[in-house]
């Protein structure tokens, strides 16, 4: 499998093709992708492995692969980019740009609070359906009248799939020319960038070129109970809990069911990205490296590394069941997952994804595999690549 390994690496980062290498002969991978920007350059671009293992198809140069909660990351992004442009300020309250917003006392919750996730909105009740995903006015509705789970900015809780419709809403409210954030993306990162990732993929995407997901049986998980934290176990098992209800915001059958080719198509900015891996890492890195390429303001960059505003009450996720942290649609550093900087700022996805940004070493680091692992964060082939890279730069 390591002979089929395909892509480029600066001598100086030498070390992280060898752990990519790594990973196919000694962490069953099937097949992934990596890619690092430094200072603007890319320094790692690395494929491998197969893209469809049972037609025994490779993992190519183009090849699209989900990401899952990896895409909040770029729906984050696509906020940030707002916000430089004067479309948006994090201290304003929600209802000066979504006055449907108002109800159940939500009326002062500001944007910076509802994308810390300290809003109280982790579960959509009742649980969407297809037909309301399509159409965004449905879709506003149901999420504008849902009532917080806690008094806004007193805990947090990951706020799973519903993070990524309150931010499309927002840009649709703030954007003069009324896109949704998938198409905002495009128009004002993506093409800008020459990058090709997609929030709601395009019917004209070959099926050929994204990767198949090798997904488990949830019985299979209970192999690999102590790779997941148990607090957080303990409540997903529990159909009542604000976890299990998370879980299930959309109803579907499992979390790769948001890849299928009917669902792909709609825009789940927390959920459902597809595209290429460099394409995640050429993004964190321009916002690493000071957004020269976007123009983006010096208040909005200093806003994306700042501290994290933690809740009032508890640092203690109510979803996750641990402490994390939060800030602007990314996830931040906590006590879990430290690592370089405290100033990085990115999300990890489903079965062991992990896309950031790190401010001062200048980096924008992504993986993604099409194997999907048991971890939360720190999935073991991530997790070697990511300290390769900082092997490297010492």
């Amino acid at each position: 499998m390591a002979g089929m390994i395909q892509g480029e690496t600066a001598s100086r980062f030498s070390a992280v093709r060898a752990e990519f290498e790594r990973n196919f002969t000694e962490r069953s991978e099937v097949g992934a992708a990596c890619a690092v920007y430094h200072r603007g350059e890319k320094v790692v671009d690395l494929w491998g492995g197969y893209r469809d293992l049972k037609q025994r198809l490779p993992w190519e140069q183009d090849t699209l692969v989900l990401v899952f909660s990896t895409t909040k990351g770029m729906a984050a992004l696509t906020v940030a980019v707002a916000h430089s442009q004067g479309l948006l300020d994090f201290e304003a309250p929600v209802v000066r740009y979504w006055p449907e917003f108002a109800q159940h006392g939500k009326e002062e919750v500001p944007v910076w609070q509802l994308l810390a996730h300290q809003a109280g909105l982790c579960a959509i009740e009742p649980p969407l359906d297809v037909e309301t995903l399509r159409d965004p006015d449905r879709l506003a509705q149901a999420t504008a009248r849902q009532r917080p789970a806690w008094k806004p900015g007193t805990r947090q809780g990951y706020h799973g799939a519903a993070i990524g419709w309150y931010e499309g809403e927002l840009i649709r409210r703030i954007d003069p020319k009324g896109r949704s954030l998938g198409q905002f993306f495009q128009d004002e990162l993506a093409r800008p960038l020459g990058v090709e990732f997609y929030i709601g993929t395009p019917t004209s995407i070959p099926e050929s070129r994204i990767a198949k997901m090798i997904s488990y049986h949830p019985l299979r998980a209970l192999f690999h109970l102590n790779k997941m934290p148990w607090p957080f176990l303990k409540a997903l098992l529990n159909p009542k809990s604000l976890t299990a209800k998370t879980a299930r915001i959309i109803g579907i059958a499992h979390p790769v069911d948001v890849g299928r080719p009917d669902l792909r198509t709609i825009e789940m900015p927390a959920a459902n990205g597809i595209g290429q891996v460099r394409a995640l890492a050429r993004a964190y890195g321009v916002f690493a490296a000071a957004g020269k390429e976007l123009t983006l303001r010096k208040e909005t960059l200093e806003s994306l590394s700042a501290p994290a505003r933690p809740p009032t009450e508890t640092r203690i996720d109510e979803v996750i069941r641990l402490e994390t942290s939060y800030a602007l649609g990314f996830l931040r550093p906590f006590p879990s997952l430290r690592f370089g900087s405290d100033k990085w700022f990115g999300t990890p996805g489903y079965g062991g994804s992990f896309a950031f940004a790190d401010p001062v070493a200048e980096i924008g680091f992504a993986y993604a595999p099409n194997r999907c692992g048991y971890y939360l964060w720190d999935d073991p082939r991530e997790k070697a690549l990511r300290d390769a890279v900082y092997r490297c730069l010492k």
